[in-house]
């Protein structure tokens, strides 16, 4: 007799940046795809909340979690444990089969609440250097996708493979002036884009400001697509008015994949995702990294482009109008270096990364099945709403 056939959950904790969710979002779209039912992990960040608002058939579930400061040390300690018996609560009353990590200090209390119930866990880590959650969760796992190769060798579990970082499925190079027109640009003039991540970068904008008399005067048909953050857009709009500027500055904007492809070239911080998505649109940039962050790992993600001719790289200490101004006008005025930079993304570009990621976690829950004699996988049905998960 055929034996009955049930949905498989997936557990995703992938909240905290856009970096660590807009993967794991990828990821969800491909499992679902697979017959699983997927619940979605994140943080209270307003960034977190704005993302997942296009989020479809999957469960989101918000918990607790803070990050970790110099100075919050103890409100870390309170959240990780809230988040922890709130996953706990949560996969009680429907234990997932795997967990899967993306990073961040959403990352931990799931996975370990997730082992209470046997489920496999899983990373994904999409820097050159792996994060501290991650490096932790990496004694814990059962196997870990990474981004770069680089990063393998920092991790401490034995099943390590690179997938490359998954960016979702518009993420594709298409008709350039229909997208100028749709953020509200003229489609016939070239579109410099600006953006420091999913919560905006000070320096960068700043340094901005400082770039436009440069660029009025050396490439006065050029516009701007700037993604500030929460702080700066009235500044940073002022500031392209004063210049003649034509210029569409939003403080967050959660269709980066038109974003990327109304612009002819960027000015960007290195965040893994980030980077992904540059590759997948094949734009050129130039790479300012935060300089701040965490082992420094964007300016290393950075440099792994840079040596192979798919960005340019400028350390923010270095980054001076007058060296930044004639790097933009040539990779917007020059379709041969353009031409060269988009042949280098290319390889970079991991368009299976998600089903890879996918196809392993199913194979591990399918042998799982099998070995305990559990029921066949079925499509789950469609998931129409949301829950948030309090302490």
């Amino acid at each position: 007799m055929q034996r009955p056939t049930t949905s498989a959950r997936v557990a995703i904790a992938c909240g905290g940046t856009g970096g660590h969710l807009f993967p794991g979002l990828a990821i969800a779209g491909q499992l679902r795809q697979r017959g699983c039912a997927v619940t979605v992990l994140i943080s209270p960040k307003e960034v977190d909340q704005q993302a997942v608002r296009s989020a479809v058939d999957v469960q989101v579930v918000t918990l607790p979690a803070v990050g970790l400061s110099r100075r919050g040390a103890f409100a870390f300690a309170r959240g990780f444990a809230q988040s922890f018996f709130a996953a706990r609560r949560l996969f009680s009353a429907d234990p997932p089969e795997a967990v899967l990590a993306m990073g961040g200090f959403t990352s931990a209390p799931p996975i370990l609440a997730g082992r209470l119930f046997r489920a496999p866990a899983f990373l994904h880590e999409s820097n050159t250097i792996p994060g501290r959650a991650n490096r932790w969760l990496s004694w814990v796992v059962n196997q870990a996708f990474v981004g770069f190769a680089e990063a393998a060798d920092r991790l401490r579990t034995r099943q390590v493979k690179v997938t490359g970082t998954p960016v979702r499925p518009q993420f594709q190079a298409g008709d350039a002036a229909a997208r100028r027109a749709a953020v509200g640009l003229d489609p016939h003039r070239p579109v410099l884009l600006v953006t420091g991540g999913s919560q905006g970068a000070s320096g960068l904008n700043e340094l901005v400001i400082q770039l436009l008399p440069l660029l009025a005067k050396l490439a006065p048909e050029l516009q701007l697509f700037h993604l500030t953050g929460p702080n700066d857009a009235p500044k940073v709009e002022a500031a392209c008015a004063s210049h003649k500027i034509k210029a569409v500055v939003r403080p967050f904007f959660a269709e980066m994949h038109l974003a990327l492809g109304a612009a002819t070239a960027v000015i960007s911080r290195a965040g893994a995702s980030s980077l992904a998505e540059l590759a997948a649109m094949q734009l050129p940039s130039v790479l300012v990294p935060y300089p701040a962050a965490t082992d420094n790992h964007q300016y290393y993600n950075a440099l792994a482009f840079e040596k192979t001719g798919a960005a340019r790289l400028l350390e923010q200490r270095n980054a001076r109008p007058e060296l930044l101004a004639p790097a933009i006008v040539e990779l917007v005025e020059d379709p041969a270096v353009r031409r060269q930079m988009q042949a280098s993304l290319a390889q970079w570009h991991a368009p299976q990364a998600a089903d890879q990621i996918a196809d392993s976690i199913m194979q591990v829950i399918r042998e799982r099945r099998r070995a305990t004699g559990r029921a066949n996988l079925a499509p789950p049905p469609p998931i129409e709403h949301r829950q948030s998960v309090t302490p």
